[in-house]
């Protein structure tokens, strides 16, 4: 299963309380929260002051995915507009934000232009608020008016809402967590080979099998096509290290099971106990769904029956890719295609080894020969080629032919003696540490790992650059001090030398990392002194506790961590050898552990309390503690005393959100490096800060502290300070902070003042937040080392100096520069100096101009939000190295300068710039067709479309563009009907919305990469035609285009998988669908001239059929759509007849409501959850509805006038909804009162 995004917060909730907070919010909360999303949902108490607090936008600006709720009264909320302004800017700078918004009770396009409720509603904030910030608001909400959400009714089913939310969230969390390595070249043919193999048009449940020796790559090849198709899938899910998973003979299995389960059903609510239930769910649950599954590394103990069932069982177009170094593994499937990928090319090997032999892609004359030998022997192997490769790095050629001669004697496929090879020439202590992280340490930080080898005289910094430099493991950047990444192979290595040590006893190794190995260890008390390191998760093992007993014999061990469950007993004099005690999520936690040589002491989320017996000791006995980690220890109400901890260097108090009062930092505390106070609500540091000359980070951020030491300025190795605070108004710090130490490089605070700015000449990133009047020394631009200057929610008019005057220039070091939501501010100082600079992002500002824009040679970013006072940008022509130029929100400007200059441009966008009538140079030059790919254009309705400017540019001189976006809604162009798109060959997504004078769209038949073409609400557009190019063309969206009658080549898009035409009233016929095998959602609504409907049943890949409105339809037939989950047909006013649906055994909703004409239901098949027939006042047979006993949810049927008898409901037991309001005909409803599962009843 692929893990979720690291980080606070994944989604943040937005509404308007009163309106929703008791229903549809807080069921939606519960449910993501249930299904362990991260979900910050927005409290009234927060909602205080003028601006949003800091909290809401550090969660805003943190969580991936943004669900505002828009509902009547969202508007009337100032917090809830600020917060919505917030989101649609984070979404702009495109950086992987999500905006899924709800309409709750509220048309769509009420919100787009603030009509109804909200039209009232910004009366209000017109006279009480900001021009330009009310201009803001209106803006965002337009912006998400126009978005793809949900649109929630009184007639809409709230519970499958919430569900379809879900997915669409587990989706987008999903998508991008499964990297590709970027070392094995030419992978690009190998994943169009499998794909062509997966066949992915056909029907069908299929298995490939990727086959090859240990090291050529299966797993990059699978894990680039998943991420590549996975997107066709419903659900998907990666199960990686599957051999390693099988041979844990007791839980393997149901492990895999259990991963497959909660990833494709989303929730952890599914868990199976043994295998047989496993098979059950998943035949019954997962099988119903389209699903892509990667089995990843298996040999030849993997039975697919076992785990999955049969394949047969799987719904139509799943697909399964299983890579293995064992044929055999494969062979054992009755059906399957064979994809063995061959080595590396000879010229590809020769560069691949130069690079880690030498550093460059090729070596020197007097080693081309001996290089060649090596390749030839590798055969290919990327990762061989790499490890061998480094370990010849620097050597003499004696050293090169040894190694030549014993490599010559281990064949290719024989992997882990090839990298044995590179193994052998470690050091004792390298070795070692090689171990551990083969073990434990895959993914984690390296930073605390350093301070256990330091102590076991491994010298990690030594170490781990020759591990490095021998490709044995890789430190990745994604964490704060970079974490360890090691192949699969390479890992395999490590622990088959762990294995070696003693191949029938486990206890006789150095080191256990599996569970089953750890328990059986030591609930028969079978260690011994070699036994270093261990690792138990209890929670895998629903085990309760651990008593001092079974650790008797473990006094080598040095390594503990545990997950779940607890440790009792009496642990004095046990554990001698301690260094590293990590409990997680455990219920109880030994006071008398042998403290003497521990070094990292991490009891994350346990339920230890103030009064612990052992805080007292630590003072006294853990002499040589580094770390201590009390992250999330809820029941701690003030900080432990830690002041006699002569070696600590690291306090982790993060999370504890009881935590009040003072924190003592003691007079021994002389080592610490790193004191992390966030998120607890500490008042005041007391103590002589002179005791902690090495302190590198303090954090601070979001907790309650009033002030700081007088003295903070004595910590000289202080190089990070987060001053970020929620600030209470008698805090001081809100005014002013203490002198700060000069070593410092990154400074975050929400202070107006900073007295000894120009004193802090080694700073290198600083932020301002939420600072009122700040005041900033004049000799600021004398920071020769800062990088990166950020101001946001500051009120000031411009950057205003100590003595009151203006700044006159920055710090000409700047390369990242960022103003936000200070829209006070009106002028800037000159930037002419800042020749370094290479991103600016402006938000919410009131400047009109930007003065030296125009010498900022190295700009590569400007991004410009909200600016309602700018008129100009002269100088932007001359940004030759710009790369990103987004315009959102200058509702003033009305002319740019020529873009022709600007050859790298790879992204432009313009949006809500009102005035703006022309974009000059676009496509000119040849330069252009190498580097625009993205464009997008929203809001402009003084935009000129006209010949020799856009329309040029789209024909010729775009050649390269991969996305277009123009909204020409508010543009009248009447002399201009067609435009001409043939010269964007690349050009992928295309969305042309909102023309009422566009006629004609010519050139799409050339578009050969295109997958999404959205030319919704375009009302002139008669006809279109798809040609036989569209051959990748997915989505389809022609919604709205009132006058389009005909789409020829349609049934040729092989591709298509989203078809939406809902409001083209003057289509009369739909065209063939039946050589759409992709095809799972057709919406043609509101076709009033559709009299039929012809081999509609021959779709048999569709999941969603929305019809409703065409009323003109008489009867359907539905027969052959037998993955069917969803028909809409409400408002067929002529609808009498629907034939076929008993043998959709996928349908679960349907909405038959406002078919008046329909007198019987048709034959339901018996898995249906939603049912509604509201208004259907000609059906007076409804006893059909006894074949969905077994599955019936909800049930509507408002004013079915004509209804006189209902089944007996008794056993319809998952019936939780019932509408029978309006059936006047009716005189008894039995079997309700045994319904337990009701929890709405609406009956007259």
């Amino acid at each position: 299963m692929l893990p979720l995004p690291r980080g606070e917060y994944e989604v943040f909730l937005s509404f308007r309380g009163p309106d929703v907070r008791t229903t549809f919010a807080d069921f939606l909360y519960e449910y993501l929260d249930h299904s362990k999303i991260r979900t910050f949902i927005d409290e009234e108490e927060l909602h205080k002051g003028e601006d949003i607090a800091p909290s809401l936008v550090h969660a805003i600006e943190e969580s991936k995915i943004y669900i505002p709720i828009l509902s009547k009264d969202y508007a009337a909320s100032k917090w809830c507009l600020q917060e919505l302004a917030l989101m649609v800017r984070c979404f702009k700078q495109g950086k992987g934000h999500v905006i899924l918004p709800i309409f709750y009770m509220v048309e769509p396009r009420d919100v787009r232009r603030q009509v109804g409720a909200y039209e009232e509603a910004f009366r209000g904030h017109v006279e009480e608020y900001d021009a330009a910030m009310v201009e803001e608001w209106k803006e965002a909400l337009a912006e998400v008016g126009k978005m793809k959400g949900w649109h929630v009714t009184e007639i809409h089913k709230q519970g499958a809402i919430i569900d379809d939310v879900f997915s669409k969230v587990w989706s987008q969390l999903t998508r991008n967590y499964t990297l590709v390595t970027d070392e094995l070249v030419g992978i690009d043919s190998h994943v169009g080979k499998v794909t062509e193999l997966l066949e992915l048009n056909r029907g069908g449940p299929k298995i490939v099998g990727i086959h090859g020796m240990g090291g050529i790559g299966k797993t990059a090849i699978a894990k680039a096509i998943y991420n590549k198709v996975c997107a066709q899938f419903n659900r998907h899910c990666f199960l990686k290290d599957v051999r390693e998973t099988l041979s844990d003979k007791k839980g393997g299995v149901l492990a895999l099971q259990n991963a497959v389960i909660s990833s494709i059903l989303r929730s952890n609510d599914h868990q199976v106990a043994d295998d047989d239930e496993g098979i059950h769910v998943i035949r019954n649950r997962v099988c119903k769904q389209k699903v892509l599954i990667v089995i990843d590394d298996v040999d030849d103990r993997f039975r697919f029956e076992k785990i999955f069932g049969r394949l047969e069982n799987f719904s139509s177009g799943s697909r399964f890719i299983v890579t293995t170094r064992d044929k055999r593994a494969i062979e054992l499937f009755q059906e399957y295609e064979l994809y063995e990928p061959k080595g590396m090319s000879e010229e590809h090997s020769f560069q691949l080894f130069a690079r880690h032999a030498f550093g460059v892609d090729c070596p020197p004359d007097d080693y081309v020969d001996l290089s060649n030998e090596f390749v030839r022997v590798v055969e290919g192997l990327p990762l061989a080629l790499k490890v061998i490769g480094s370990l010849l790095f620097r050597k003499d050629k004696s050293f090169w032919k040894a190694k030549l001669r014993q490599l010559e004697d281990v064949p290719p496929s024989e992997l882990q003696e090839v990298l044995k090879i590179g193994y052998s020439e470690l050091t004792l202590e390298e070795k070692q540490v090689f171990l551990d992280i083969a073990c434990f340490f895959i993914g984690e930080e390296k930073e605390r790992p350093f301070y256990m080898w330091s102590d076991c005289g491994f010298h990690p910094e030594i170490t781990i650059n020759t591990l490095i430099l021998r490709s044995l493991i890789k430190v990745n950047n994604s964490g704060e001090g970079g974490e360890f990444w090691m192949h699969d192979h390479v890992r395999d290595l490590g622990r088959a030398i762990v294995r070696d040590e003693d191949t029938r006893r486990p206890w006789k190794r150095s080191r256990i990392w599996n569970t089953e190995d750890a328990l059986n260890i030591l609930t028969h008390e079978k260690g011994t002194d070699r036994l270093e390191a261990m690792r138990i998760n209890m929670e895998d093992e629903n085990a309760e506790e651990l008593t001092s007993r079974h650790f008797v014999k473990l006094f080598g061990l040095r390594y503990l961590e545990v997950v779940g469950g607890g440790l009792v007993g009496n642990f004095r004099g046990i554990l001698p050898n301690i260094r590293w005690f990590q409990l997680h999520d455990c219920t109880s936690i030994p006071d008398d552990l042998d403290m003497k040589k521990l070094v990292v002491f991490d009891i994350t989320n346990c339920p230890v309390t103030d009064d612990w017996r052992a805080w007292n000791r630590f003072n006294k006995d853990a002499q040589k503690l580094k770390v201590v980690d009390l992250t999330s220890c809820y029941n701690l109400t003030r900080a432990p005393d830690f002041s006699r901890g002569r070696s600590l260097e690291l306090i982790c108090l993060f999370g504890c959100t009881q935590m009040s009062g003072q924190l003592h930092i003691g007079n021994s505390s002389r080592n610490l490096t790193t004191l992390n106070l966030a998120y607890t609500r500490i008042t005041e540091l007391r103590g002589d800060v002179r005791t902690l000359p090495k302190l590198q980070v303090l954090n601070a951020g979001h907790t309650s502290l009033r002030e700081l030491p007088n003295d903070l300025y004595r910590l000289s190795s202080l190089e990070r300070l987060d001053l970020g605070l929620e600030m209470r108004e008698e805090s001081k710090l809100k005014k002013v902070v203490p002198r700060l130490p000069t070593s410092l490089k990154q400074l975050s605070l929400s202070s107006s003042r900073v007295p000894n700015l120009l004193e802090l000449w080694n700073l290198e990133e600083l932020c301002f937040k939420h600072c009122d009047d700040l005041e900033i020394p004049g000799d600021i631009w004398r920071l020769s080392k800062l990088k990166s200057l950020e101001l946001s929610f500051c009120s000031c008019e411009s950057l205003l100096l100590e003595d009151g005057s203006e700044m006159a220039s920055l710090p000409s070091s700047l390369t990242h520069l960022d103003i936000s939501t200070c829209s006070p501010l009106e002028r800037l100082p000159s930037l002419a100096n800042l020749v370094h600079l290479k991103e600016m992002q402006l938000r919410a500002v009131g400047v009109s101009d930007i003065p030296g824009l125009g010498e900022l040679k190295m700009l590569e970013t400007l991004e410009i939000y909200h600016a309602p006072n700018l008129t100009h940008l002269d100088g932007v022509q001359c940004l030759a190295a710009l790369k990103t130029l987004t315009l959102q929100g200058c509702p003033v400007l009305e002319k740019l300068p020529s873009l022709s200059n600007l050859t790298k441009l790879h992204s432009l966008t313009i949006s809500f710039c009102k005035l703006l009538s022309e974009i000059q140079g676009l496509g000119q030059g040849e330069s252009w067709e190498h580097d625009l790919l993205e464009m997008e254009i929203r809001g402009c309705p003084s935009l000129a479309i006209g010949q020799g400017t856009i329309l040029l540019a789209f024909r010729s001189g775009l050649g390269k563009l991969k996305k277009l976006v123009l909204d020409l809604s508010e543009i009248h162009e009447h002399h201009i009907p067609t435009l001409d798109l043939s010269g964007l060959h690349n050009v992928q997504e295309v969305s042309i919305t909102g023309s009422s004078w566009l006629t004609k769209v010519e050139g799409l038949e050339k578009l050969e990469s295109l997958e999404s073409l959205c030319m919704s609400n375009c009302t002139s557009i008669r006809e279109l035609s798809c040609g036989a190019g569209l051959k990748n063309l997915k989505d389809l969206q022609l919604d709205g285009c009132t006058q389009l009658t005909k789409v020829s080549g349609l049934e040729r898009l092989e591709s298509l998988d989203f078809l939406n035409m809902s409001g083209c009233r003057a289509m009369e016929e739909l065209p063939s669908l039946s050589m759409l095998s992709s095809l799972t959602t057709l919406n043609i609504e509101g076709w009033t001239q559709l009299n039929e409907v012809v081999q509609l049943d021959t779709s048999e890949s569709l999941r969603l059929l929305s019809m409703g409105g065409c009323t003109s339809i008489k009867e359907l037939e539905l027969s052959g759509l037998f993955d069917l989950e969803t028909l809409i047909i409400d408002g067929c006013t002529q609808l009498a007849e629907v034939t076929g649906m008993e043998g959709l055994q996928q349908l679960e909703w349907v909405d038959m409501s406002s078919c008046p004409s329909l007198e019987e239901l048709p034959n339901l098949p018996r898995n249906i959850s939603i049912l509604n027939i509201d208004q259907c006042e000609e059906l007076s047979e409804v006893m059909g509805l006894l074949s969905l006993e077994p599955s019936l949810k909800e049930l509507r049927m408002y004013n079915c006038s004509s209804v006189k008898n209902l089944p007996d409901l008794s056993g319809f037991m998952q019936l939780s909804w019932l509408d029978i309001r309006g059936c006047i005909q009716l005189s008894e409803v039995t079997g309700i009162e045994r319904l337990e599962s009701l929890d709405a009843v609406y009956m007259d």
